[in-house]
């Protein structure tokens, strides 16, 4: 991808994401993920209706007229973005591939944390981890995290959840929000999710297409797997084929649904033909 279409695509992704989060989910992500406490802003007259627990009894006694302090939400938060940046992400059988609705996904949140002036950072993962982007704020920051998901080139196509999970643990000692896109499609991360889990407030986001549910009647096909390169004849009108098939790629989404429920974390299951907002808007209010 050439610098005038990587910028064009960029601020493609920008404009979209931005008015969503500017008019759908700011006051949503604000509600649902609070700041670290309450801090003192100033002090000024009562008025009626004030709580009364509040009155600056020093300063009502020095000015012969009531009082009180006035509280402040302490908002600055981080978010970290994990992404999933393996073979399996390439794969696409409707209008988008899984890692164009994963990029659009993490600057919508990305652009609903600047809005409350939260700092983002990045993490793309495969069986490694790709790239380590320090959490900032700002939108020239955004649009480099932007800009990253869309060119990136992973040194490997194979997945591991688990050391992701061990990075992140490792790399930020205080509290954040973390949202882990990726279609989940592994295991023998329980543990690393649940030590990470202890510290951080953390949603996975699992992106799939509905065809990675179960292999159609196609006959003898050849298919390849993303994250090994691996190609080989599959005879899909196997009834044993189809059935394994499906029992596998069910065991890994109850292994992502049970771990993170164990965890404490939250789950979003979106399917790349449905809409995203939808889905997260969901979440927001159901959590706020």
């Amino acid at each position: 991808m050439d610098t005038k279409e990587l910028l064009k695509k960029v601020r493609k992704i920008e404009i979209k994401t931005r008015r969503l989060s500017d008019h759908i989910f700011g006051g949503e992500y604000h509600s649902t993920f609070k700041g670290r406490g309450m801090t003192f802003s100033e002090v000024r007259q009562y008025q009626f209706g004030d709580d009364v627990r509040n009155i600056d009894w020093n300063v009502t006694a020095r000015t012969n007229e009531p009082h009180i302090k006035v509280f402040e939400e302490e908002r600055e938060l981080t978010m970290m973005l994990m992404a999933d940046v393996s073979g399996s992400e390439l794969f696409g059988t409707k209008n988008q591939f899984k890692d164009e609705i994963v990029t659009e996904i993490a600057a919508t949140l990305a652009f609903s944390a600047t809005q409350n002036n939260d700092k983002i950072g990045l993490i793309l993962f495969s069986d490694q981890i790709e790239l380590f982007i320090p959490p900032k704020k700002g939108r020239s920051h955004v649009l480099r995290i932007i800009r990253e998901l869309l060119e990136f080139q992973p040194k490997s196509k194979q997945t591991n959840i688990a050391e992701a999970f061990k990075f992140l643990s490792n790399v930020l000692k205080k509290k954040a929000i973390v949202f882990v896109l990726s279609d989940f499609v592994a295991d023998n991360y329980k543990q690393t999710l649940k030590i990470a889990s202890g510290r951080h407030d953390i949603t996975g986001i699992r992106v799939y297409d509905q065809s990675e549910e179960e292999i159609p009647n196609l006959g003898m096909v050849q298919m390849e797997d993303e994250e090994t390169g691996e190609t080989m004849l599959v005879n899909t009108a196997s009834k044993k084929v189809r059935q394994n098939y499906s029992k596998f790629y069910n065991e890994k989404v109850h292994y992502f649904k049970d771990s993170f429920a164990k965890s404490g974390a939250g789950v979003i299951d979106c399917r790349v033909d449905e809409s995203y907002v939808k889905k997260l808007l969901g979440y927001f209010r159901r959590r706020a």
